[in-house]
């Protein structure tokens, strides 16, 4: 079983769970223009779970130290599996509440209430459920990127051309997805032993059973949020089953991606959170927004011709970022 030794090479997995987490939404932008989101959460829902498995009789079975992946399943407690399922279903129904509130509200409103309390409050929760790093240097860390992340909001408001009444459906559905967000990695952090991944204490799981259960919730559940999502989505007119299964190969392939990326993201955030401890290790998560915010800049230009002032809110928002960042790894050197 592949697990890491030192501090930092966590912060180096954390970063390119950055990179995943930051990434993972560029597929749907790739695949047909028609595919409905409903759609394309299937298949990045399958990609998810596709590469827990994967990982999981790789990575966390290969090698003569620690507990192999079947080994470590058959000894697990049913507290523990419980745990790690719960987690899956709790982000699944945050991701799908938060995905929906931007639709409703616009980015500007939905994304610093939902990812904004997603980041907060995960951090506290999981900092206060296994204390690890500088605490002033982490909520500092988290303060700043929180911070940032308000700047993008108000960029966002500012290249869009037409001024849009606040939904309040729109704000409560972020801030329910939001706080929903910020439980799911306490859930699955709670089914491992976070000090000893090698030999975890009896019924506890390694980060490769615990990635695969909790991504065996998203599948689960999925059956019930996405088809509910399907007959009745908060934006547009209902899709079906048989619209999926038209689908070409290629399409469907572009989702699955798209959920390997996060999955892949998923397993180095847990993977690191041994050495990094799980508020560190989530709080340098979150910070994919960083990440999915140098895609919309340089990539697909989405504040070409934007308003007077945005380039300096965008700057600004780098700079917030990565200094927030900065303050997340030292928190734990």
């Amino acid at each position: 079983m592949f697990i890491i030794e030192n501090y930092s090479t966590a912060v180096l997995f954390c970063i390119v769970t950055m990179f995943c987490w930051g990434s993972w939404a560029n597929t749907q932008k790739l695949a047909s223009k028609n595919w409905r989101f409903e759609l394309f959460y299937w298949d990045y829902v399958i990609g998810i779970l596709l590469f827990s498995l994967i990982s999981a009789f790789t990575l966390g079975s290969f090698g003569s130290q620690g507990r192999s992946f079947l080994d470590d399943l058959s000894q697990a407690d049913a507290n523990n599996i419980t745990s790690a399922f719960v987690g899956g279903i709790i982000f699944n129904a945050a991701n799908i509440l938060v995905v929906a509130a931007i639709s409703i509200a616009g980015m500007a409103v939905a994304f610093p209430i939902g990812i904004g309390l997603a980041l907060i409050l995960g951090v506290l929760i999981n900092y206060f459920a296994a204390q690890k790093g500088n605490a002033v240097l982490l909520f500092a860390g988290v303060a700043l990127v929180a911070l940032a992340i308000v700047l993008n909001a108000i960029a966002y408001k500012r290249k869009s051309r037409e001024n849009q009444k606040v939904s309040t459906k729109g704000m409560i559905i972020a801030v329910l997805g939001g706080i929903l967000m910020s439980f799911f990695y306490r859930f699955i952090a709670s089914s491992m032993d976070l000090e000893d991944f090698y030999q975890p204490a009896p019924g506890k799981m390694t980060p490769y059973t615990a990635v695969f259960i909790f991504s065996l919730g998203i599948f689960v559940s999925n059956f019930l949020f996405n088809s509910m999502l399907i007959k009745r989505p908060f934006v547009g007119s209902p899709t079906s089953y048989r619209e999926y299964f038209k689908g070409k190969f290629s399409t469907h392939f572009v989702g699955i991606l798209g959920g390997i990326i996060w999955g892949i993201g998923n397993s180095f955030n847990l993977i690191a959170a041994g050495k990094a401890g799980p508020a560190i290790s989530y709080g340098l998560g979150q910070g994919a927004t960083l990440v999915a915010a140098l895609w919309g800049v340089f990539i697909w230009k989405e504040f070409r011709n934007s308003p007077k002032g945005t380039n300096a809110l965008i700057t600004a928002m780098f700079i917030l970022f990565l200094l927030g960042l900065g303050l997340l790894i030292y928190a734990g050197m």
